[in-house]
């Protein structure tokens, strides 16, 4: 049964549409029998004519059926068939140099390519295949071939042209490159909304949900600190953690094992480690993390600690509360917060039984 004080505080959010409440509630709304997920476009109702639930299944339960226009039994923000064609026609060529024929070709509009494109990963599709296409030449550069051969491969004539292309997407010139790596980025899509991951071929290096505030400015800084070219791809641990948290939301998994790289001062990845001591279920206080460094007046570097993980869910830092037992913060959001706190302690529970 879901409280008054959250249907008033599930009301707004759908007033506002606010994506952080993905996967936390769907309204029913009497007026017309539909469910719908906090997102929804459509005109809001007024609250008497809503009716809240924890789950969809709840809600068909309930004799609502799905709304046609958010789709409620879908992932938030899942791929369409047309971004799915193209990112297997990208993965097919790589190397390709998309023109307007090659859209005729899979009877695609260019147009609705660039929309759908710009709204799923933020870039137009010839800026995705481009950038697809530039870490195929930084591969080839820090591997010791020369920018001639890199830039022929991937299809530029001039070389003013491809060293601009380049610095635009890679934020270095070709030549001097040579200390870059290659991150790869992948759209993950969660029950409580699609999440950005970012790994090399080892370990995982981020792992946020898209509409985290200030999100862009952490992918620059990863990118710097790291002097890391990010692009589009997939590697083992981004696979690895994308079956992971599948797992962990069917509530199946409590441990993740996907290799972790933490970059961070010492204090914080000592922090970030004792986060992971939390068990699944439990919660812990900053001023109990910091006593158990031998650190008690530290808590609010321990705070700041928490709030400086890149590493949501994998390192538990939504297990961290308020000494008076309120949430505190948390990047994602404080009702993914409590969600994934209730989530966690219903699994735990199942394992006691």
């Amino acid at each position: 049964m879901i409280s008054a004080s959250n249907q008033q505080e599930y009301y707004q959010a759908l007033l506002e549409k606010k994506s952080e409440y993905e996967g936390v509630f769907y309204v029913g709304v009497k007026t017309t029998g539909v469910f719908c997920r906090p997102t929804c476009p459509a005109r809001k109702p007024k609250i008497e004519n809503c009716e809240f639930f924890g789950t969809a299944e709840e809600a068909l339960l309930a004799s609502y059926r799905p709304c046609k226009r958010c789709r409620p039994l879908s992932h938030p923000n899942q791929v369409s068939d047309l971004v799915r064609l193209l990112v297997d026609a990208v993965e097919a060529n790589p190397e390709k140099r998309w023109t307007n024929q090659d859209f005729q070709e899979l009877s695609v509009d260019a147009s609705t390519a660039r929309r759908q494109f710009k709204k799923r990963f933020g870039m137009t599709f010839v800026e995705y295949a481009r950038a697809r296409r530039m870490g195929i030449a930084l591969k080839q550069i820090r591997e010791g071939h020369a920018v001639i051969d890199a830039q022929l491969t991937i299809g530029y004539e001039s070389s003013s042209g491809f060293r601009d292309a380049f610095s635009r997407i890679m934020g270095a010139a070709p030549t001097r490159s040579g200390h870059h790596r290659v991150l790869r980025a992948s759209w993950l899509d969660t029950r409580l909304g699609p999440m950005i991951a970012i790994a090399d071929e080892e370990a995982l290096y981020l792992l946020e949900f898209v509409d985290r505030r200030g999100l862009e400015r952490e992918v620059e800084r990863l990118r710097r600190r790291t002097r890391s070219a990010i692009i589009p791809g997939c590697t083992a641990p981004l696979r690895s953690i994308e079956r992971e948290l599948g797992e962990y939301f069917d509530g199946k998994l409590t441990v993740f094992q996907t290799p972790l790289r933490m970059l961070g001062s010492p204090f914080q990845t000592e922090v970030w480690s004792r986060l992971l001591q939390i068990p699944t279920g439990q919660t812990s206080s900053y001023g109990e993390i910091a006593a158990t460094m031998g650190k008690p007046t530290a808590y609010r570097a321990v705070a700041q600690a928490n709030g400086a993980n890149q590493l949501a869910i994998v390192i538990p830092c939504h297990r961290v509360i308020n000494a008076n037992g309120e949430l505190g913060g948390y990047g994602g959001g404080l009702s993914r917060k409590q969600w994934l706190l209730n989530h966690e302690r219903a699994m735990g529970a199942g394992a006691d039984n």
